[in-house]
């Protein structure tokens, strides 16, 4: 029991505490742009899921930038150098996401539960594409 006690002291830090709850900011928007744009717009499975997926991009690069991993990038180049592999790594995941969709939509999985299982495995793999690749840190 103490094993997994510090073993949940030691993912449980402030950083990955901060990363979830503005994960869930960005996965509320992606998951209720898609909602919008697919059964209220009817812009279709992926168009929606796609533009989702832009917007809930912007959403994390904000909030992790400056809220959760304290970004340490100074002046304009180094900004830039930083988003650029911020979009980069969420490209990868994107594209992950979208490939997922274009997939698991062809099954007789409800769409809304197909999302929410592609959004989970997104959001673990951005915390350590940022954390370890995206944002500069003092280390």
């Amino acid at each position: 029991m103490d094993k997994l006690k510090k073993i949940i002291e030691k993912l449980l830090t402030k950083e990955a505490i901060l990363y979830i709850i503005f994960g869930i900011l960005t996965t509320i928007v992606n998951l209720l742009s898609f909602y919008i744009m697919n059964n209220i717009l009817r812009c279709g499975e992926n168009i929606s899921n796609l533009i989702a997926i832009i917007l809930a991009v912007f959403v994390a690069y904000v909030t992790n930038s400056d809220l959760v991993f304290h970004s340490k990038a100074k002046g304009k180049n180094e900004k830039i150098k930083e988003f650029l592999k911020f979009i980069l790594g969420r490209a990868f995941t994107m594209s992950v996401e979208f490939v997922g969709g274009l997939i698991l939509f062809r099954i007789s999985i409800p769409n809304i539960i197909t999302k929410i299982g592609l959004t989970v495995i997104v959001i673990i793999l951005n915390f350590f594409i940022s954390k370890f690749f995206a944002f500069k840190s003092e280390n």
